[in-house]
C-alpha cells in the first residue's frame, strides 16, 4: 500500500513530502521531537492503573520529528512511516486507527491520551526536554487498545443507566462527537478531586451554619448542654458541656470513661460522633453551637445523644467503578492565529486554517425537508428562516421563499447572511425554523433589524407563552439548532440533516424556557420526526478557531506547554489569556489610554503596567455591580471590542464581584465563555451551604451553555465530589432534568455521570435504594389513580388495595429520604399509609424510623404523581434564602422550610410535618362551617394544646414571629390561592404556608371572580390571638408590625438577588415563571424605585388593608369548606 496515499484524502492536497520538508527546512526550533515507543497491551485502557504501562513489554521505538504546527494525525502518520521503515512493529499501519492503538504520555502519577486528531502537537500538555541539538523532545508510548472485561463493562454500564435514567452508551457511538469527548474530559476533574479528597472528611461531613444565634435562644447558652454518649450496646452515659466545646472535647471525654470503665474497644482506630437516629456526624473544628442539630436540640429543648462510631465501621467511600484514561487537558483548543494563518506560507505547509482568516460571509444552501406523517393541523404553505443565535439573542436572519407545506418539499436555496465568518463567537449557533406562511405576505429575505436588546430585555420567543408572530409572518412549527464552532473548536462544514422538535402550542404547556434559542440537540425520534437538509460550505482543511490572536499571548497558557508545567485538568480547554496578561496584540498596548478600566463604552485596552492595573483593580469594585448591564451593551461580533473585554475580564477580580452579580452573568443574556469563567472563580469560595442555597439554580443554568463540558459543569460535578451534602441534591436535582427535559437530557445525563464515577460505593448503594422507592411507590401512585380516577371521592376500600399495593411493591428495606438526606426510612408501615382526598391522588406514607435510644417517630412522606413540584421547591428555597438573611439580623421568624424534592417528571416527594394542623381541621373542630367566622376559633385551640399560661404566652410569641415572617414573604413571592386547607399551625404556635401552586401574583378565580382581594392572609381570628380586635391595640400586634417592617426592609437590600434566582428558574418552564416581565411582580412587591421610608410606609398600608378585608377571606374560607373548592 503506497503511504502517500493516505496524506492525500479528498479535499487534502498535504503530500508527504511536505511532511519530511517541514521537518527539515524550518529549523530545530519550530521542530518538535517524539520518542514512541511500542508496547504490548497486557491492561485494560479504561482502568487508571498507572501500573499496567508500566509493566508492558516494549517491543521497539521510533523517533518522530515533524513541525509543532502538526496534528495528532500527522504524529501518527509519521510514527506508522518510521515503523514501516525501520520494520520495528508487526502492523504499523493500525498506529492510524485511533479505535485500535492510543498515544499515551506520562505527566506526574498519571498517564494521557492524545485524544483528539486534529489537535495540534504544540499544545499538548505533555512534559518537554530538550535533546542534545537544543531541539525539545517528549517521551510517547503507543498501546494497542484492549477490550476490557465485556460483562463487567456492560453490568457498569447497567447500573450508570438505572441511575441516571438514561442510557448514554446507545447514543456514544462517534468518537470525536461531543458526547464521548465530553466524558472523556471529564475524567480529568474528577481525578483532581479524587486525588484531594479526604475519604474520612467526606464520609463524616458534619451540617454546620455559620448564622448567629437568634436572640430567643441566646439565655440557653449560658447554661450546659446535655449529652449522652451510646456505643454500640456497650455502654451509655451522660455529660453536660459548653455549647463552645468542640467534637473533639467530646470525644476525649468519651476515651477518658471509656479508660475508667475499663472498656474493650481497638484504641488505635479513629472514632466519630452520630447524631442518635439520623445519619448526620459532629465532627471538624465547629463549637457545638454551630451544628444544625444542636440548635434544633436547643429550640425543642431536647438533650443530645451521640452515638461513638469507629471510622472502620462506616460505609465504604471507595470508587470502584472502572473510569476512563485522562485525556489531554488542551484537547479542543489550536494554536494562535499568528501560527495558523494563511499569509506567507505555501499550500504545503497549511494543515488547517484559522477562522479569523475567513473573510467570506456564511451562508447556508437549504435543500428542503421532508416529515413521514403529515400534522392533523397543517398550514397551507410554509417558509424556512435560519438564523444565527448566540445564548438567547438573534444576531441575524434569513427567510427562504414559501412554498406549499408536505410530507417532502425541496428549496436548494442559497440563504445568505449579513455575517463574516471571522466574526463568529464561540457558542453560536444556526438556527432553523420552520413557520406557517402568513397569508399571501411573502416574508422578505432578510431581518433588517435583529432583535438583539429586545430579546435580551424581554424575551418573548419562550416555548411556555404564545408563539412570536413576527411581523408579516407565521407562528413556528418546527425548530432545532447546530453550533457552527462545534466542541473541538472547529468550524462545521459539509451537508447535514438534522431531526427537528415540534415547537408546542401554548395549550400543550413546554418542558423548558427558550429551547428553541439554548438547545443543540436534535430529535431522538428519528422515524417520526420533521428532517431538514442543508449544506454548509466545504473547505481543503479544517478551519479552527484560534486560541489567541499571537503567541505573545499565550506564553503562559498554551505555549507554554512546550516547557514543564503544571496539570490545568481542572478547566475546560479555554480561549483566555493568562489571568494578569493582555488579551491583545502588544502593539495594541503601546497607543492605548490609561483610563478605559472603568465601565463605559468598550474601547481599546488599558496598559499593562502595575500602576495601571492597580487604578484598573481600586475602579473594578466602584463598578463592579454594573459589570452585567455593561457586558449587555457590548458588540460580541466585533472581535477587537471582544479581545478588550476580555482583557478586562482577565484582570479583574473575582473576589471584588458580588455573588449576585456572578448569578447575573450567568444567566442566559450573558454567552461568552469569558464572562462565565469569570461567575464561575467567584463561585469557587462559596462555603457548602451557599452552594446549596444557590444549586436549584446553577444546575438550571447549565441549559445556557452551548456545550456540554463547560466550567459551570466542572465546578458543580468537583463540589458535589467534595460533599455528600451537595452531591445529594445534585444528583436529584439533574436527574429530575434528564426524565422531564428532552432539549438537554443527553447535557445533564453526561454531567450526572460524571459525578456518579467519582461519588464512591456509599453513595451509589445509596442513590441505587432511593431510585428504586421513587420507582416503586410511582408505580403504586399510577395504579391508585388508575382505580379511582374520580376527582376525590374514595371508596372505603380504598386503604385495604394502597396496602395490598405497597406489600406486593420493590419497596427497600430501607433508603435515605430524597428531601433530606439525615433522615432514613425503614420499613413501610401499612396500617398508617392512606390515600389522600385530593384530584391527583397523593399517598401519604409512614415508615418506620432507623433505631434511636430515645422514642422516635415515624418518617412521614406524601407522594405525589402527576404534579411538577419544583415551583414548590422554588418557593421554599426561597423561604430558606429568606430566613438566613433574617438570621443574619437575629431575627428568627420561625419559617417552616419543610423537605419538598422532585424525583422526575412531574413526581416527587413532600416532607409530612408533624404534631401540626391545617386552619380548615381546627374550623372543623371548633364547630364546623361557622368556625370560619368565629375569631377566637384559632385562640382556643391553641389554648387548649397550651393550657399552663407561662406556656402559652411562649406559644403566642411564636404565632406572632412565624405570622409575620410569612406574611412577608407571601407579599413578597405574591402567593396566591391562600385558603384554610393550605395554611397550618403546630401545637407551639408555628404558623407556615403549603402548596404554593401560584406565585408571582398569580391569583386563583372561582366563576370568573378572583377569590383574593387581600395582599396577604392575616384575618380576624390570626389577630386575635395577637389581642387586636374592635380597634383596640396590643403589644403582641404591635410586635407584629414592627417585626413585619424589619423583616421586609431586609428583604428589600437583597432585592437584586432575589430577583436573580427567581430569573434563573425561568429555564424551568414552570407555567407561573415563564417570561421575564413576571419579575415585574417582585420589583413591584419589593418597591425598588422606593426609599426606605415609603416602603415601610408601603407595607403598613398592606397590614391595614388586610385588617380592613379579613372578612373577605373569612367568607372565602367558608365557601372553600362548604363546596369542598381546591
Amino acid at each position: 500500500m503506497d503511504l502517500s496515499l493516505l496524506l492525500n484524502p479528498p479535499g487534502s492536497p498535504h503530500a508527504v513530502d511536505s511532511l519530511f520538508g517541514m521537518a527539515t527546512q524550518g529549523g530545530s526550533e519550530n521542530n518538535l521531537k517524539f520518542i514512541c515507543e511500542f508496547k504490548h497491551g497486557l491492561g485494560p485502557p479504561q482502568a487508571s492503573g498507572d501500573d499496567d504501562y508500566d509493566v508492558n513489554m516494549a517491543c521497539g521505538s521510533v523517533s518522530v520529528i515533524l513541525p509543532a504546527q502538526c496534528s495528532v494525525q500527522q504524529l501518527r502518520l509519521r510514527i506508522c512511516m518510521q515503523a514501516q521503515d525501520q520494520n520495528c512493529h508487526p502492523d504499523p499501519f493500525a498506529v492510524l486507527d485511533p479505535e485500535r492503538y492510543t498515544l499515551l504520555y506520562a505527566r506526574g502519577d498519571d498517564w494521557y491520551e492524545a485524544y483528539d486528531d486534529c489537535q495540534v502537537i504544540r499544545t499538548l500538555d505533555i512534559p518537554w526536554s530538550c535533546d542534545d541539538t537544543g531541539r525539545l523532545s517528549a517521551h510517547i508510548v503507543v498501546k494497542p487498545l484492549m477490550a476490557v472485561d465485556s460483562e463487567e463493562k456492560k453490568k457498569q454500564q447497567r447500573h450508570l443507566a438505572y441511575l441516571i435514567g438514561h442510557d448514554l452508551e446507545r447514543e456514544a457511538t462517534d468518537r470525536l462527537g461531543e458526547l464521548t469527548f465530553t466524558r472523556r474530559k471529564l475524567a480529568s476533574p474528577r481525578r483532581q478531586e479524587l486525588r484531594d479528597r479526604d475519604d474520612e472528611l467526606y464520609a463524616t461531613e458534619p451540617w454546620v451554619t455559620c448564622a448567629p444565634i437568634p436572640n430567643d435562644l441566646q439565655d440557653q447558652l449560658n447554661r450546659k448542654l446535655p449529652v449522652t454518649f451510646h456505643y454500640m450496646s456497650k455502654i451509655s452515659f451522660s455529660i453536660q458541656v459548653d455549647f463552645s466545646a468542640t467534637p473533639s472535647v467530646l470525644l476525649a471525654y468519651f476515651r477518658r470513661v471509656a479508660a475508667d470503665q475499663r472498656l474493650d474497644y481497638d484504641t488505635s482506630d479513629s472514632l466519630v460522633l452520630k447524631v442518635s437516629g439520623r445519619e448526620e456526624f459532629l465532627s471538624g473544628d465547629n463549637p457545638l453551637s454551630d451544628f444544625l442539630w444542636v440548635r434544633q436540640c436547643l429550640k425543642t429543648n431536647q438533650d443530645l445523644h451521640l452515638s461513638v462510631v469507629p471510622v472502620s465501621e462506616l460505609a465504604d467511600e471507595a470508587v470502584k467503578f472502572v473510569d476512563w484514561p485522562l485525556v489531554d487537558g488542551s484537547s479542543g483548543q489550536f494554536s494562535s492565529h499568528d501560527d495558523l494563518r494563511l499569509e506567507g506560507k505555501d499550500l504545503d505547509d497549511i494543515f488547517m486554517i484559522s477562522l479569523w482568516d475567513c473573510n467570506r460571509r456564511l451562508r447556508v444552501k437549504l435543500l428542503g425537508f421532508d416529515i413521514p406523517n403529515l400534522p392533523s393541523k397543517c398550514p397551507q404553505s410554509v417558509y424556512v428562516k435560519a438564523s444565527i443565535l448566540y445564548g438567547n439573542k438573534v444576531l441575524s436572519s434569513v427567510s427562504s421563499l414559501p412554498k406549499a407545506f408536505a410530507d417532502e418539499v425541496l428549496w436548494n436555496e442559497w440563504l445568505d447572511f449579513d455575517v463574516l465568518l471571522r466574526d463568529l463567537p464561540r457558542g453560536a449557533k444556526l438556527a432553523f425554523t420552520i413557520n406557517a406562511s402568513g397569508g399571501d405576505i411573502h416574508p422578505v429575505t432578510k431581518d433588517p433589524k435583529p432583535s438583539v436588546a429586545k430579546d435580551s430585555k424581554s424575551p418573548s420567543s419562550s416555548v411556555n407563552k404564545a408563539p412570536d408572530l413576527q411581523k408579516g409572518k407565521g407562528k413556528v412549527l418546527y425548530f432545532v439548532n447546530l453550533l457552527l464552532i462545534d466542541h473541538r473548536s472547529v468550524l462545521s462544514q459539509g451537508p447535514y440533516t438534522m431531526h427537528m422538535w415540534s415547537y408546542p402550542d401554548v395549550e400543550e404547556g413546554a418542558i423548558t424556557y427558550q429551547a428553541d434559542k439554548l438547545s443543540s440537540a436534535t430529535n431522538p425520534d428519528i422515524a417520526d420526526s420533521m428532517a431538514i437538509s442543508f449544506l454548509l460550505d466545504r473547505y481543503s482543511f479544517p478551519v479552527v478557531l484560534p486560541n489567541s490572536f499571537s503567541n505573545s499571548e499565550s506564553s503562559r497558557s498554551r505555549s507554554s506547554s512546550l516547557t514543564p508545567t503544571k496539570s490545568t485538568t481542572s478547566s475546560p480547554p479555554s480561549t483566555l489569556p493568562s489571568r494578569g496578561s493582555s488579551s491583545l496584540h502588544v502593539k495594541h498596548c503601546q497607543d492605548s489610554s490609561t483610563d478605559t478600566g472603568v465601565l463605559r463604552s468598550p474601547s481599546s485596552v488599558t496598559n499593562t503596567n502595575g500602576a495601571c492595573l492597580k487604578r484598573f483593580r481600586e475602579e473594578s469594585i466602584r463598578y463592579a455591580s454594573n459589570l452585567p448591564q455593561y457586558l449587555r451593551n457590548v458588540d460580541w461580533m466585533n472581535r477587537r471590542v471582544v479581545e478588550d473585554v476580555h482583557w478586562l475580564l482577565g484582570n479583574w477580580d473575582p473576589g471584588e464581584l458580588d455573588v449576585t452579580v456572578a448569578l447575573e452573568l450567568l444567566s442566559m443574556d450573558f454567552a461568552d465563555r469569558t464572562v462565565r469563567k469569570l461567575a464561575v472563580e467567584r463561585l469557587e469560595s462559596l462555603s457548602n451551604d451557599d452552594v446549596l442555597m444557590y444549586l436549584l439554580q446553577l444546575v438550571q443554568t447549565l441549559k445556557v451553555e452551548p456545550y456540554h463540558d463547560s466550567f459551570l459543569a466542572r465546578y458543580l460535578i468537583q463540589r458535589a465530589l467534595r460533599s455528600k451534602r451537595i452531591g445529594h441534591f445534585f444528583f436529584w436535582y439533574v436527574r429530575s432534568e434528564v426524565a422531564g427535559c428532552l432539549y438537554f437530557r443527553q447535557r445533564m445525563a453526561v454531567i450526572l455521570e460524571a459525578y456518579l464515577l467519582g461519588c464512591g460505593q456509599a453513595m451509589l448503594d445509596s442513590f441505587t435504594q432511593q431510585v428504586q422507592a421513587v420507582e416503586a411507590l410511582q408505580g403504586v401512585a399510577l395504579a391508585i389513580k388508575k382505580l379511582y380516577p374520580d376527582k376525590s371521592d374514595l371508596p372505603p376500600t380504598a386503604p385495604l388495595k394502597l396496602q395490598e399495593l405497597l406489600r406486593n411493591s420493590n419497596l427497600p428495606n430501607e433508603f435515605l429520604v430524597p428531601y433530606d438526606p439525615r433522615i432514613r426510612a425503614g420499613r413501610i408501615l401499612l396500617d398508617k399509609s392512606k390515600v389522600m382526598a385530593s384530584r391527583k391522588k397523593p399517598l401519604w406514607l409512614e415508615f418506620s424510623p432507623m433505631p434511636s435510644p430515645t422514642s422516635a417517630t415515624p418518617v412521614g412522606i406524601i407522594f405525589k404523581e402527576g404534579d411538577d413540584l419544583r415551583q414548590d421547591m422554588l418557593v421554599i428555597q426561597t423561604l430558606v434564602l429568606m430566613d438566613s438573611i433574617w438570621q443574619e439580623k437575629a431575627l428568627d421568624l420561625n419559617l417552616v422550610p419543610y423537605g419538598c424534592i422532585s424525583t422526575g417528571h412531574n413526581i416527587g416527594m413532600i416532607e409530612i410535618v408533624r404534631n401540626a394542623a391545617t386552619i380548615a381541621a381546627i374550623h372543623w373542630s371548633q364547630g364546623g362551617t361557622s368556625a370560619a367566622f368565629k375569631n377566637d376559633a384559632l385562640f382556643e385551640w391553641l389554648k387548649s394544646k397550651c393550657p399552663l399560661q407561662e406556656i402559652h404566652y411562649k406559644v403566642v410569641e411564636r404565632f406572632v414571629n412565624s405570622c409575620a415572617g410569612y406574611c412577608v414573604a407571601t407579599y413578597v413571592l405574591g402567593i396566591g390561592d391562600r385558603h384554610n386547607d393550605n395554611i397550618m399551625i403546630t401545637d407551639q404556635g408555628n404558623l407556615f404556608h403549603i402548596d404554593f401552586g401560584h406565585i408571582l401574583g398569580n391569583r386563583k378565580y372561582f366563576l370568573g371572580v378572583s377569590r383574593e382581594r387581600v395582599p396577604f392572609v392575616l384575618t380576624p381570628d390570626f389577630l386575635h390571638v395577637m389581642g387586636r380586635g374592635k380597634g383596640r391595640n396590643s403589644l403582641y400586634f404591635q410586635r407584629f408590625r414592627d417585626t413585619c417592617t424589619q423583616a421586609y426592609l431586609s428583604l428589600r437590600s437583597h432585592s437584586r438577588l432575589l430577583v436573580t434566582l427567581f430569573s434563573l428558574m425561568l429555564l424551568t418552564g414552570i407555567p407561573e415563571l415563564s417570561d421575564a416581565e413576571d419579575m415585574r411582580y417582585l420589583r413591584e412587591a419589593l418597591q425598588e424605585e422606593q426609599g426606605e421610608a415609603e416602603a415601610k410606609e408601603h407595607f403598613l398600608q398592606q397590614i391595614s388593608l388586610c385588617e380592613q378585608l379579613g372578612w373577605t377571606v373569612q367568607a372565602n374560607w367558608w365557601i372553600h369548606m362548604v363546596a369542598g373548592i381546591k
